[in-house]
């Protein structure tokens, strides 16, 4: 599709996921080296945007098996051969795709979901409750998220349902390490980099250089910041002055994900 994306205004005609897509496809740039996780259809379109725009080399492994996919379009799983058939290359999950995940100069950027996260960016998808063995509920489990977020990667997490439930001041249990007790905890273990932004429903937050503390980076168009700590289960750090609004989606970028990248809604499942 033939789009001057680069001079499209902004649009008022655009749904939460939608936003979240272009959020996140502005994170990655023409050098950058991408993987998702499971379910991932917001990131999938991310990457897919980012590369139909301002980012037409980055690289993508597709559900770590995939590397640089061509689909038409978003299909019904982001961990399958549909996602991957017309890749340039099959990376072997269990094996080979691991040796180019534990070097720090491949894949730097993972994009993944977390049931809850807290103020430190620790990721619980895990377990709710305080015994492991007898949990309140037993959620989906870790993939490679452990991995992943020990390996030096930046982390960019998404989460469409922003609640105290959901952003806690501490998990239940820490599926993937954040900062983990913040400050230099994770300097400390040897591990580099680590969650670098946070995008929801609400608002989009990222992490203080000392404290590695969340603190609020914009609200979304029409909400508050009161709104935002009101659905947070601990203190956000606030910027100094007034709070930026989230830029809206353009255009071009709304029409190229409805009529090209994801025709048939994935995103909203």
């Amino acid at each position: 599709m033939s789009l001057d994306w680069q001079n499209s205004p902004v649009t008022d005609d655009y749904s939460i996921e939608e936003l979240l897509i272009t959020v996140l496809a502005d994170q990655f740039r023409n050098d950058d080296q991408a993987t998702n996780g499971m379910g991932s259809f917001i990131p999938v379109a991310a990457f897919m945007l980012a590369r139909k725009t301002h980012a037409p080399d980055l690289i993508w492994l597709a559900g770590t098996v995939g590397l640089e996919p061509r689909p038409e379009r978003i299909p019904a799983s982001t961990l399958e051969a549909p996602l991957w058939k017309d890749s340039i290359m099959y990376i072997e999950q269990y094996g080979d795709a691991w040796h180019l995940l534990f070097s720090s100069r491949w894949i730097e950027k993972f994009c993944v979901g977390a049931a809850q996260l807290d103020q430190y960016g620790n990721a619980n998808n895990s377990i709710i409750g305080s015994d492991y063995h007898a949990p309140k509920v037993r959620l989906p489990g870790t993939a490679g998220l452990a991995d992943l977020c020990s390996l030096g990667k930046k982390l960019y997490y998404w989460n469409l349902n922003h609640s105290s439930r959901s952003l806690v001041e501490k998990v239940d249990f820490i599926s993937g390490a954040g900062y983990l007790e913040g400050g230099d905890a994770r300097d400390k273990l040897g591990l580099a980099n680590g969650p670098q932004l946070v995008v929801t429903n609400l608002a989009v937050m990222d992490f203080h250089p000392e404290s590695k503390r969340m603190q609020l980076k914009s609200v979304h168009p029409g909400v508050t910041v009161e709104q935002v700590q009101d659905a947070t289960g601990f203190e956000l750090i606030l910027p100094d002055g007034d709070v930026p609004e989230t830029s809206k989606p353009t255009k071009a970028q709304v029409k190229l994900i409805r009529e090209d990248i994801d025709p048939d809604e994935m995103r909203n499942k």
